[in-house]
């Protein structure tokens, strides 16, 4: 791994946090709920970030981030820490983790607040709707005119981190407003075993699943496959909309946000037989929440023949440590391989990764502090040296740099995934529309639902808010 840990297990809060948390996440369900009632244009009030950078203070100054807690956000800190500092010695550098099932509703409880604890939050791409609309970030459009380099990257990356509302196409608009820069790319690798199925990984996800049907009857205490299935974050629906888009699915109609008939139509149902009928069977007894951790530590004491997970947090199944695999990370990598996700109807993959956004709430010399930091992390030497540190660049000249193609095997992957992703819908509502797939997906995994009746009630229930929010448009996919 290009990271010193793998994450441990997502803890859960006490009684006391969860009631404090409940209590909060009414607040912040009733701010959110009277947003509804308005349209787009009415509520894409999120106050301007000055074009030029505000005289930086000379004060100590600590600059806090809020992520969740994973690889990514601890090798952030001792990054920006150790090089931030060369340039900015009086600014401490602190990046605030939650547990990721915590994380957006740790953001935006304060939000709805109107005050927060951090300065820059690491937002999904769904989630810049929902803060843009509620006037959370600064809109960045005039700094970034002025500040960044808009054609030095991948135009589906700066949208997907940044822009809102995001164009049906996912392409960049170069009309519309930038409310974030992107800090770290992301896709799903195949990590397969190359002692136990070859060199070559399969091409098709049908056969991929046959190639792990056979790896499993010829390995006993080894599982076919391991994925993401809890009922929690965006796991269980990434992997849905994963096997979705591979079997020709659509999530959503953009221009009609009609769900219902289009997410559960025949290209939706044979994607769900075919994640619960024919990949669940191949998967450990008692999968059913697993997620990052879960799977990687099923790849690092050899109990999986292959495995999907996040780039950014597959660096350390190379760490022996923390791995049976080998003694050393040659070793290892003689067993493991890692490849872009097979094709099938369709080669898409899921898009992952956040972006920076400043909070509306911050300090003023904060947020000159942050809009500093901004500026300097999307510099092309510094993102050389965040690639090579383990972070996933944006910026086209990093990606295809030496410093980042060289960082780990599975970067590559990376790089060769970018013309292939799709994201979700990224409207003011996802919150909402991640947690019924989740619950629903987890179920259809866990036989508590049929696999229509769950692909049905997604349908349904996500029709249901998109028809109560009265918005127009859409974006994402």
């Amino acid at each position: 791994m290009r990271h010193p840990k793998l994450t441990g297990r997502l803890s859960v809060p006490g009684r006391k946090a969860r009631l404090a948390t409940a209590a909060m996440l009414l607040v912040a369900t009733t701010l959110a709920a009277c947003g509804d009632s308005q349209d787009d244009d009415a509520q894409a009030s999120a106050p301007k970030a000055p074009a030029t950078i505000p005289e930086l203070t000379k004060d100590p100054l600590t600059l806090s981030f809020i992520w969740f807690d994973w690889p990514p956000a601890h090798a952030l800190e001792e990054f920006a820490n150790a090089e931030y500092k060369k340039e900015r010695p009086n600014a401490t550098i602190k990046v605030n983790t939650v547990p990721n099932a915590n994380w957006h509703d740790a953001m935006f409880t304060q939000f709805a607040a109107r005050k927060t604890d951090f300065d820059i939050a690491v937002l999904d791409s769904q989630h810049i709707g929902e803060a843009v609309t509620n006037g959370n970030i600064l809109d960045l459009t005039d700094f970034v005119k002025n500040n960044i380099d808009v054609n030095a990257y991948n135009p589906y990356l700066l949208a997907a981190y940044g822009q809102f509302p995001q164009a049906e196409t996912g392409k960049r608009d170069e009309n519309a407003s930038l409310y974030g820069l992107p800090l770290l790319g992301d896709t799903w690798t195949m990590i397969y075993r190359k002692d136990l199925i070859g060199d070559k990984p399969p091409q098709t996800w049908d056969e991929m699943i046959s190639v792990a049907g056979k790896c499993q009857a010829e390995n006993p205490g080894v599982s076919g496959l391991a994925f993401h299935q809890a009922n929690g974050s965006d796991a269980a629906a990434v992997t849905y909309n994963t096997v979705n888009g591979v079997y020709g699915g659509n999530l959503w109609d953009p221009k009609t946000r009609k769900i219902d008939g289009v997410l559960n139509d025949a290209a939706g149902q044979e994607a769900m037989d075919v994640l619960v009928n024919k990949m669940k069977p191949l998967t450990a007894k008692g999968s059913g929440n697993w997620f990052i951790d879960e799977v990687n530590a099923a790849v690092a004491q050899g109990k999986a023949c292959i495995a999907f997970n996040w780039i950014a947090a597959s660096g350390g199944l190379l760490d022996p440590k923390q791995s049976t695999l080998g003694t050393t990370r040659e070793q290892i990598l003689d067993k493991l391989g890692f490849a872009t996700l097979p094709s099938q109807k369709t080669n898409l993959v899921p898009l992952g990764g956040m972006g920076m956004h400043v909070s509306a709430y911050s300090p003023a010399a904060n947020q000159a502090e942050a809009l500093n930091f901004m500026k300097w992390f999307e510099r092309p030497d510094i993102q050389k040296k965040w690639a090579a540190a383990g972070g996933v660049p944006a910026r086209t000249d990093a990606l295809e740099s030496p410093e980042f193609l060289n960082a780990g095997p599975f970067n590559r992957v990376y790089a060769d995934s970018v013309p292939r992703m799709r994201d979700m819908w990224n409207v003011p509502e996802y919150a909402r529309l991640v947690d019924i797939e989740n619950t629903n997906v987890n179920a259809a995994l866990n036989g508590a639902k049929k696999p229509k009746e769950a692909l049905d009630d997604i349908a349904r229930e996500q029709q249901s808010v998109l028809d109560s929010s009265g918005r127009k448009g859409g974006g994402g996919l």
